[in-house]
């Protein structure tokens, strides 16, 4: 494997580092005195206007299909993209966006709400966590039971991201009891208006979930995404699109993070001399510099294996335990580095701090990725020899 870039590739990239370093970081410092007032750090309006002065660059929908007006990229380069944004808290992301299982939509669904949603005209929420079914998503209780052209929906859906700003959801209920997971759980397209209601759920960090509820929310038949009984499939599909992504993201934070813990290191004295003289400073710098190495051949290397369309589900897992694992041990050593200054909300440290901490949790938990590696490899799906055989 050859991780070479072209030079279309470097424009690419060079691009979006010179977008965040000019208009994303700028906006730092406001961002974090509006989220410490309570107030949401990138408001829509200065949101949608980045994405518009993006979308004049060319840059609009990066993982969109060509056909449906987006940049149709391949999955390294959208990692790259993905890591230099990361390099900002800044809640920023290309416009031109929609979840991948809405293109199993009919023609008339993509016309309601794909297209829309590219366009950023709809926003839509993805719902299958419960209350009682987190990382046990075949344990969903939600219900949908047809009533002529209609099916009724009842049940509670938690931590949805999206879930307070989206006009609609696709959201998961079993419709056959009896076959449960196995052909029983359908996916259905429901407009808020239809009578489904959000209340936000206050997290420690900036990420606002929402948990949605569904009182005999009646909703028609032609509302069903794909077949009726194989939603389970859809969901899985929607949560193994990208778990690389979430690594690399977090690889772009690590990376400004550990050059602020230099700077900081060569300009802190004590004792009558810069910390960075210190043993205990220099190996904190070390490791981290040698995890974020790691890190970044591993989301690289799942990258490649989704665009060579291989089986990628055990390099993805890994990738994400480590990230997570490493950018929170990273942000721990930079804020100590930093001191009590690190602690405080002055500095960006302690917001990605909290923000990291979710790494470990959404979009399949530490446990769960060290279940699927150790399955795939009992099981034979997957070797220590890795791609080299």
């Amino acid at each position: 494997m050859d991780f070479t870039l072209d030079e279309e590739q470097k424009e690419i990239r060079d691009w979006v580092r010179t977008f965040v370093r000019k208009e994303i970081i700028p906006l730092e410092p406001e961002v974090l005195r509006r989220e410490r007032a309570g107030q949401p750090g990138l408001p829509k309006d200065e949101l949608k206007a980045l994405q518009n002065k993006a979308k004049q660059a060319g840059f609009f929908g990066v993982l969109t299909p060509q056909e449906y007006g987006g940049m149709g990229l391949g999955a390294m380069m959208t990692a790259l993209i993905e890591a230099e944004l990361g390099r900002s808290f800044v809640p920023f992301r290309f416009g031109g966006y929609a979840d991948n299982i809405l293109f199993h939509g009919n023609e008339e669904q993509k016309q309601r709400y794909l297209l829309p949603t590219i366009s950023g005209e709809r926003v839509s929420c993805f719902a299958i966590t419960e209350p009682g079914a987190g990382s046990d998503a075949k344990a969903i209780r939600t219900s949908a039971v047809r009533d002529g052209d209609e099916w009724v929906i009842n049940g509670e859906k938690t931590f949805i991201t999206q879930g307070n700003e989206a006009d609609f959801v696709m959201v998961f209920a079993v419709t056959d009891k009896e076959k449960g997971a196995d052909g029983g759980v359908t996916c259905f397209l429901v407009d808020r208006d239809m009578g489904w209601k959000s209340e936000p759920i206050p997290t420690m960090g900036q990420w606002g979930p929402a948990a949605l509820v569904f009182d005999n929310v009646r909703v028609p038949h032609e509302n069903i995404l794909g077949e009726e009984g194989k939603g389970f499939h859809l969901a899985m599909q929607w949560i193994g699109q990208g778990r690389y992504l979430l690594p690399a993201r977090a690889l772009g934070s690590v990376e400004r993070l550990v050059e602020m813990a230099i700077e900081q290191a060569k300009n802190r004295v004590t004792f009558g001399q810069p910390i960075a003289e210190y043993q205990a400073i220099q190996w904190m710098i070390a490791d981290s510099a040698v995890e974020i190495e790691a890190l970044r051949w591993l989301v690289l290397h799942a990258a490649w294996l989704v665009d060579q369309k291989q089986d990628s589900r055990q390099a993805q897992s890994i990738a994400k335990l480590y990230g997570g694992i490493k950018a929170n041990e990273i942000v721990d050593r930079v804020l100590q580095i930093h001191g009590g200054m690190g602690y405080t909300r002055e500095l960006p440290i302690e917001r990605w701090y909290r923000e990291l901490r979710l790494l470990r949790i959404y979009e399949g938990t530490d446990e769960i990725q060290r279940r699927t590696i150790a399955r795939n490899l009992l099981k034979g799906h997957a070797n220590v020899r890795g791609t080299l055989g």
